[in-house]
Order: C-alpha cells, then sequence, then structure tokens
C-alpha cells in the first residue's frame, strides 16, 4: 500500500513540473524575453554531442584534413549564432533609443508656436472672436424642478409667449385724444389706485393689470374728467375679479371713492369697459416679467426684489415711461437700474442678457428715467409709491441713495 501511494505523487510531481515548464514558456513568450529566441535559436542550430563525436570519429578514417573541415564548419556555425545574437540584442536597443529620440522630437514640435498661430489668437481676442464659456449663463430654475407650479419644462417657451404678444396689450401715446384729460391727472389717478390697492392689501398682479386696463380703455374711448376716478375703481373690480381669490365688493369700492359713485354707475362702467376691450385680459403686464427677470438677477434678496418693484411702480406712474417703453424693457430696465442702485458686480450678466434679450445700451434710457424719478420721488406731490417703499417692511429702499453712474446731464432732455 505504501508502494502504490509513492508511485502516483512522483507521477503528480513530474506532470506539475511539466506544466510549470510549459506556463512558464508561455509567459516568457508573451514577455517578450529576448533570451526567448536566443535559446531557440541556438537549440536549432547546435546538433547533438553525439552527431557531433561520430562526425569526427568518421574524419579520423578518412584522414587529418576531414577533421580540420568538421571543426572549421562547427566553429562556423557557433560564430554565426554569436553574431547573429549580437545583432539581435543591438537593433532592439537601438529601436527603443530611436523611438524616444522620436518621441522627443515630436513632443518639442508640439510646444513650439509659430508666429502665424500666436497672430491669428491676437487678432481673434481683439475682434471679440474667442468663444466665450458656456457655464457663464446660469440655470435659474435648476432648484425649481421639483416644483410642478413652477412648470420648468415649459417656462422658457411661455416668456418666448409674452414676449411676442406684449405689444397686443400695450397702449401708445392716446393723450391727445383726450380732451380733458391729460398726463398729470392719469399720474394722479395711479397714484390714489395705488393707494387704494395698499389698503385692500390686494396682489401685485392686481395693481398692473388696474393700470393697463385704464391705459387701454382710454386709448379707446373719450372720458370726461368727472368719471375718470369710476374708470380706475370700475378697472380694479375687473382685475381683482380675475386675480384675486377673495375680491372686493362693488360696495368697497364705492365707500373707497368716498360715495362719489353709486352701485350701478360701477356696474354699469365695469361692462363698458369689458365690451370695450373685448374681454382681452390675459396679458402679459410688465409684472410677468419682473418676476422672471429678478429671478436671474444672481445674487438676487428682499432688498433686491423690493427695489426693482419700487423703480417699476415709479415708472407705470408716469404716462411717457408707459408709452414709449413696452412691459419687458421696463421690466429690465428696473432691474438693471436696481443694480446699479445697489452697486452689484457685474451690472448686467450674461444671464440676464440671455433671459431679457436687452443688452446694456438697450436699457441705458429706460434706466435713466427711472433713476431720475427716484431721485425726484422724495419731493413729488405724488408720494403714494414713496411712502409705499419707505417701510421696513419693504427694506425702505425708498430712502436709498439713486444711482449717481446713471444720473445723467441729459436725463431731462429724455422725459
Amino acid at each position: 500500500m505504501a508502494s502504490t501511494a509513492i508511485v502516483p505523487q512522483e507521477e503528480n510531481n513530474e506532470e506539475v513540473k511539466q506544466k510549470n515548464v510549459i506556463a512558464d514558456g508561455r509567459n516568457r513568450r508573451v514577455l517578450q524575453d529576448i533570451g526567448n529566441f536566443v535559446n531557440e535559436r541556438a537549440a536549432q542550430g547546435k546538433k547533438p554531442i553525439t552527431e557531433g563525436v561520430a562526425a569526427v570519429a568518421q574524419a579520423l578514417k578518412r584522414g587529418g584534413g576531414a577533421v580540420t573541415k568538421v571543426v572549421v564548419a562547427q566553429r562556423k556555425v557557433v560564430d554565426k549564432l554569436k553574431h547573429e545574437t549580437v545583432i539581435v540584442i543591438s537593433s532592439d536597443e537601438k529601436t527603443e533609443k530611436s523611438r524616444n529620440v522620436t518621441r522627443r522630437e515630436e513632443s518639442s514640435r508640439k510646444e513650439v508656436k509659430t508666429l502665424t498661430s500666436i497672430l491669428s489668437a491676437r487678432s481673434k481676442a481683439v475682434c471679440g472672436l474667442t468663444n466665450k464659456p458656456k457655464d457663464s449663463i446660469e440655470d435659474i430654475d435648476g432648484a425649481d424642478v421639483g416644483n410642478e407650479l413652477a412648470v420648468t419644462e415649459y417656462v422658457d417657451d411661455i416668456y418666448k409667449f409674452y414676449k411676442l404678444t406684449e405689444d397686443e396689450g400695450r397702449v401708445h401715446d392716446y393723450i391727445d385724444l383726450q380732451p380733458d384729460i391729460n398726463a398729470k391727472m392719469r399720474s394722479i389717478l395711479m397714484d390714489w389706485l395705488i393707494e387704494v390697492h395698499r389698503k385692500f392689501d390686494l396682489m401685485p398682479e392686481t395693481l398692473y393689470l388696474t393700470m393697463n386696463i385704464v391705459d387701454r380703455f382710454l386709448s379707446m374711448k373719450v372720458v370726461s374728467r368727472k368719471e375718470l376716478q369710476l374708470v380706475g375703481i370700475s378697472a380694479m373690480l375687473i382685475a381683482c375679479k380675475y386675480e384675486e381669490i377673495w375680491a372686493p365688493e362693488v360696495n368697497d369700492f364705492v365707500f373707497i371713492s368716498d360715495n362719489a359713485y353709486v352701485r350701478e354707475q360701477v356696474l354699469a362702467m365695469e361692462k363698458a369697459i369689458l365690451d370695450r376691450l373685448e374681454w382681452y385680459l390675459t396679458i402679459p403686464t410688465p409684472y410677468v416679467f419682473l418676476v422672471r427677470y429678478i429671478k436671474a438677477s444672481i445674487p438676487s434678496d428682499d432688498k433686491m426684489e423690493d427695489l426693482v418693484f419700487f423703480l417699476a411702480e415709479l415708472g407705470l406712474m408716469q404716462y411717457p415711461t408707459v408709452v414709449l417703453y413696452c412691459p419687458s424693457m421696463l421690466a429690465a430696465a428696473a432691474v438693471y437700474a436696481a443694480r446699479c442702485t445697489l452697486d452689484k458686480s457685474p451690472l448686467w450678466s450674461e444671464t440676464l442678457k440671455h433671459h431679457t434679450g436687452y443688452s446694456e445700451g438697450q436699457l441705458m434710457n429706460c434706466a435713466k428715467l427711472l433713476v431720475k424719478f427716484h431721485s425726484t420721488a422724495s419731493e413729488s406731490k405724488l408720494k403714494a409709491v414713496y411712502r409705499k417703499f419707505s417701510t421696513p417692511d419693504r427694506c425702505a429702499v425708498a430712502l436709498l441713495s439713486p444711482a449717481k453712474s446713471l444720473l445723467s446731464n441729459h436725463c431731462g432732455e429724455l422725459f
């Protein structure tokens, strides 16, 4: 039993050794070891020792000359093998050296810049043709992806539509068509409506829609001076029904007007306004653009937001501002003027330019008007907007110093 146990173990050891030798040979071939090729060549060219001895013995029988020929032939074979071995080694080393030299030459060629490339790069930089980084436009809707009310998937398309349709609800110069009303009377009415809006604690959308309804109706129908306030409260009644959840009643507007009108008059004027406007109330007011542009003004805080609304409402009170500038430009100019007032850097970013569609130069004239209104707000007789934004809950933005960079001598020529 002991002998049978030992024999298989020896056979297994020999099989393991043979497998190891075969695996070692494969590994050496994979690694391309030069010794593999040299040994193989030597093994192929070298004859077995017994064959060499037999050849010498036969040569002795023939004679001394034959022995000499055999020895010389074997020496030639050995010299040939040695010569081939040296050639293989030297060729590999030369190849490695040549590759290193080639790589150095290629790297040195890449580092060298030609004069033409340098001059062309400088000319592009001077002409402003260099590509601006795409990440300069920030994603202002990234934080609202999970908010369904923000409709982030459609918000860009919605504002493109607003920009296309804003001229439909925009008013043009109509004051000359009103024989009994002038621009100053309009400003007095808007100042009073801002007070009423604040008294009822209404939504900001309601105020902007009220102003738009008043201007559109006055541009379509001649109104007497006695009915101007009636137009104002009827327009606010319509806006409240459109924007508010809990709208004030008709009697509330009669009371707020110091009973200057009766209930039937308010309802009749409400119907007349809707008929003249053809019930077209879904229009992009400046408030729609203000909300979007304030969001694009990064970084933004409550002080920045209140200052933008303060400047926008100052502009809406003045007739020339409403006539000269569309809602989107008025909103963008309010944001630009607010950034100048708070000394934000940059004053106009690529993000704002992308979302508003206006450059800094396009907004300059309108922004100067708004800053001029800001500088004279404390001295004006119409102080509804000034008092509204002088309170602590509005960060007292009306008390801030106007943007000096936009207060130029020729601002008066624009107004």
